[in-house]
């Protein structure tokens, strides 16, 4: 289970395999306690330079009230989402993720990877999928483009209830920031890639996994 991503997966991402695919009843603690004995730890999260990046160019568009008030916890899928972007530097450039994450279902429902930060695809993606009775939150920071005129009507006309977190804080965003961090540890960490395109398919086929 460590060894199925590039940089090892963490105790409580080994324990929750071991219980799910084994039938194995074994704490998060037990786990940890087993992999340090065998020597085996995932990277230890950091700062670097991949925390920096920072969409907010004060109010240009539209802003909304914190409706979440980090309150990340939901009973079942499609009621509460998150987003965001992250920046990922390499030696051809640099490329940009924007997830929609389900806080319900803990997965990836949609996302975008480019080389300019955008959101067109992701909400794509994510409005293909959505049920119709379906009426969740999306919530993100107060980047210039969830305060953009295109992707509030989007929003909007899905039915989907628009919250923002209050600028400069970034744990009112922590559940979405969270998931950035174990993909640039498990995922990107001491890491080459060749080129964007290699990138995009190997971080799919993770978002995937």
């Amino acid at each position: 289970v460590f060894s199925r991503t590039a940089n090892g997966c963490g105790h409580r991402q080994v324990a929750m395999a071991l219980r799910a695919e084994e039938d194995v009843a074994i704490a998060d603690k037990t786990a940890l306690k087993i992999m340090h004995e065998m020597g085996i730890s995932c990277g230890i999260r950091r700062e670097s330079d991949y925390h920096r990046y920072n969409s907010f160019k004060g109010v240009v568009g539209r802003a909304f009230d914190n409706v979440l008030d980090r309150d990340f916890s939901a009973d079942e899928p499609w009621q509460k989402l998150g987003t965001d972007v992250t920046e990922f530097k390499a030696p051809w450039g640099r490329a940009y993720f924007a997830p929609a994450y389900d806080f319900g279902s803990k997965e990836i429902v949609s996302w975008s990877i480019s080389r300019s930060a955008q959101q067109k695809e992701m909400l794509e993606g994510l409005l293909a999928k959505m049920p119709e009775a379906a009426s969740p939150v999306m919530h993100s920071d107060m980047g210039w483009q969830y305060q953009h005129d295109g992707y509030c009507k989007t929003l909007e006309e899905a039915g989907i209830v628009q919250s923002m977190s209050r600028k400069g804080n970034c744990i009112d965003n922590g559940a979405t920031e969270q998931v950035f961090g174990h993909i640039k540890d498990e995922f990107f960490r001491g890491q080459s890639f060749e080129s964007f395109e290699e990138f995009k398919e190997r971080l799919e086929a993770y978002i995937v996994h």
